[in-house]
């Protein structure tokens, strides 16, 4: 059984980009906690407390436990209070993988983030700091896409999600404060689209800028 955190700048990132894979995962037996960088609040139709409602509805629904770090929403700073918050955590969690945002983004908090998780994890290695915990260095960043770009992706690699895309839809219906038909029908034509690229119903893509090493070729297949 492996160990993963999944870092989110807002509560429903994590469930945009990857809900299926974390439902996966946890299907798998594996360890999978969430770390929510913000509230999400200020919104249009949101509340702290509605949000923090909806969050863990979802969460049950994929699981899943999550955590609030509690930076502030639209504002949140690369700052080393940050990083070495989020590297307790780590510290506390020992994941073997660190699933941040993908880095190109139009959003502040959302390339803040990923910035704070790169620099966290080789934070929560160093054995003289005053880091609470015992130093912990995930073996991998691999980067999911939420972005508020309409990019060109070109991903590593894909993750088949047909046995678990309707657990993710639901997960995402949970935040009816910020959900709306058009924009989840977009998460299904999305999801649907990267299945076509590996020959599966449903599939989320990810990203490395590291090689993905691999044992023996059993493991692409």
């Amino acid at each position: 059984m492996a160990n993963f955190l999944v870092i989110g700048p807002h509560p429903d990132d994590q469930e945009l980009g990857m809900g299926g894979t974390i439902a996966k995962l946890k299907k798998q037996g594996h360890a999978v906690h969430l770390i929510d960088m913000t509230n999400g609040e200020p919104t249009p139709r949101g509340t702290p407390e509605l949000r923090a409602a909806e969050a863990a509805k979802a969460a049950r629904l994929l699981g899943v436990e999550r955590t609030l770090l509690g930076l502030p929403n639209r504002q949140v700073q690369h700052s080393i209070e940050a990083r070495y918050k989020l590297a307790a955590l780590i510290r506390v969690h020992k994941p073997n993988v660190l699933f941040v945002p993908y880095p190109i983004d139009a959003h502040p908090d959302h390339t803040a983030v990923t910035r704070i998780a790169e620099d966290a994890r080789f934070d929560a290695k160093l054995s003289k700091s005053t880091i609470p915990g015992d130093p912990w260095h995930p073996k991998r960043v691999i980067y999911y896409f939420c972005t508020h770009l309409r990019l060109n992706i070109n991903p590593t690699f894909c993750i088949d999600v047909s046995d678990t895309a309707d657990q993710k839809m639901a997960a995402l219906a949970a935040y009816e404060s910020q959900m709306n038909p058009d924009l989840l029908r977009q998460v299904q034509v999305g999801g649907d689209y990267f299945g076509t690229r590996i020959g599966t119903r449903h599939a989320e893509p990810f990203y490395s800028h590291e090689v993905m090493g691999f044992t023996g070729l059993d493991q692409l297949v």
